[in-house]
């Protein structure tokens, strides 16, 4: 090349053909979302945000830390003691503080409990999907993953309290 770039380069723009011809390949890989989900939960590659400057600010990771699963998993096995707990203060006579869920677990129970833990689960798999971002730009999420998990722990707390006096009161 006489223009001062070096062979290697060559081939390397978007769309030019390099001395071995085309290497993608025709099928559009993005297309295939739930393909990708599947393969990137099994062999992950980005366990680090980017290095490219466009990313910055973007940090997708496919790889999170032990800690996020294990709190995650903790908030989920209290949203479903919650749940249950609910069901048995509510048919010992308490009421229910949230409206919108009294008015689903006066209806039917299984549905009520369904979508506690859909709600529960969608949400904490969104917030570690963005452990790393802060929120507002105050707080990172991560660290509010632990909030949330002390919450369900003195809301578990209050809730084991309130049976027992209950239970006192109003003897099986």
């Amino acid at each position: 090349m006489s223009d001062g770039i070096p062979q290697q380069a060559e081939g390397a723009g978007p769309g030019a053909r390099g001395l071995r011809g085309e290497r993608r390949s025709r099928l559009e890989r993005r297309r295939r979302i739930w393909w990708s989900l599947l393969y990137g939960s099994f062999r992950p590659r980005r366990r680090r945000p980017s290095r490219r400057l466009q990313d910055v600010s973007y940090r997708g990771l496919d790889w999170h830390g032990a800690h996020l699963w294990a709190v995650s998993i903790g908030i989920l096995i209290l949203s479903v003691s919650d749940a249950f707990l609910t069901v048995v203060l509510l048919s010992r006579g308490a009421v229910e503080a949230n409206p919108f869920m009294a008015a689903i677990v006066g209806r039917d129970v299984t549905v009520f409990a369904a979508i506690k833990i859909a709600i529960t689960g969608m949400s904490v798999t969104l917030m570690v999907f963005l452990a790393r971002y802060r929120f507002m730009r105050l707080v990172r999420v991560d660290v509010l993953l632990y909030c949330i998990f002390g919450v369900y722990v003195l809301l578990i707390w209050h809730e084991l309290g309130m049976l027992r006096q209950l239970t006192d009161a109003h003897p099986l």
